[in-house]
């Protein structure tokens, strides 16, 4: 039977538990209750009453972390960012002083889940939302949080904040969504995790053709879906931008670099530049993450001191295209004090 894996965090808690004998598949969350506008799950969208627990290093969390700042989320939902680096517990807040979430006082994530189902049979992920007066976790579902943060939460939205999931375009966006999923998002770890040849280059060989494909799609587009700044944008944004830091070394993904795709690195520069994408990313606990918790896949734990990130600051020409990223709407504010990405984390502009 094939291993079941998580998302980030759910691995194992080193991150190594595809590193058996068995194919690498990525599980389904286990905690899926929604928080929506009209509580049919029990809980019910309010201000200041969640928690959205975060790694910086994680894509499926990074999803999150965008959507929640574009959409202008920080006052209604705070924001716990956990240490890269994981040990036998999982992700911990030794970021913060004393090493405990000063919002929920607890040093794992893991207790959140404990508080909700005692002896749970999954691994601790990120993202997670967690019920601050209960202490509980209320969903760990990656693959609807964002959806519901852009479709449930609108009455606690920024004025000028973007529609991210447009009524009118959710199938086509769904399908490119499913696509990019499969063979890109998942890909990279279905090789990365590879116990083979001949998945290894399955994976490998899906990840490249989809990537392809998705050149030509952006070469006359802006981008994935409509003339704006959709969820499907941010899901592919999140593995492209850590696509040379990571996933061409560490995973083996290295048929090419993203730098070598002019289309893909022009619309990843894009995002990047875009208010609300590249000022999230921490290029800083995405290696020192991947680089030091994989220890089946880098057992020394070095980390590696390029790429340079220069390039991602560098001038992309892709607003020729046309579209507006907010369409109507308006670029988010400056990040919120406190969550800013520190310097060593940041890309370095050029000299």
């Amino acid at each position: 039977m094939a291993e079941e894996l998580g998302h980030e965090g759910d691995i194992d808690d080193t991150g190594n538990a595809a590193l058996g004998r068995t194919p690498f598949k990525r599980s389904e969350s286990h905690f899926k209750d929604r928080i929506t506008a009209d509580g049919r799950d029990g809980w019910t969208v309010e201000p200041g009453r969640y928690r959205l627990v975060v790694s910086r290093a994680c894509p499926w969390a990074s999803r999150a972390v965008i959507s929640r700042r574009l959409l202008g989320l920080e006052d209604a939902l705070s924001m716990a960012i956990a240490d890269p680096i994981q040990d036998d517990r999982s992700w911990r807040f030794t970021l913060d002083p004393d090493g405990r979430d000063p919002v929920l006082g607890i040093r794992f994530l893991g207790e959140a889940y404990e508080a909700r189902e005692p002896g749970h049979p999954d691994g601790v992920s990120v993202p997670a939302i967690v019920d601050v007066p209960s202490g509980r976790l209320v969903t760990n579902d990656y693959q609807q949080l964002t959806l519901d943060l852009a479709t449930e939460w609108t009455a606690l939205h920024r004025p000028g904040a973007p529609d991210l999931y447009p009524e009118r375009l959710r199938d086509e966006i769904d399908e490119v969504m499913r696509d990019v999923y499969e063979d890109v998002n998942n890909g990279v770890y279905r090789a990365g995790f590879a116990t083979g040849q001949e998945e290894y280059e399955e994976a490998c060989a899906g990840l490249f053709r989809r990537l392809e494909l998705l050149s030509r799609r952006l070469a006359d587009r802006r981008y994935l879906v409509g003339d704006t700044v959709t969820e499907a944008d941010i899901r592919l944004f999140t593995t492209l931008v850590r696509f040379d830091a990571v996933y061409h070394g560490h995973f083996k993904c290295n048929r090419w670099k993203l730098t070598e795709d002019p289309v893909l690195w022009g619309y990843a520069r894009d995002l990047f530049q875009t208010p609300g994408f590249g000022d999230t990313v921490d290029f800083d606990h995405i290696k020192r993450h991947y680089y030091r918790v994989h220890t089946g896949i880098n057992p020394s734990g070095i980390v590696p001191l390029g790429p340079d990130t220069a390039g991602w600051l560098t001038p992309h020409g892709r607003e020729d295209l046309g579209g507006r990223p907010f369409g109507d709407g308006t670029p988010p504010g400056p990040e919120v004090r406190g969550e800013e990405v520190p310097p060593s984390g940041r890309a370095a502009p050029q000299p």
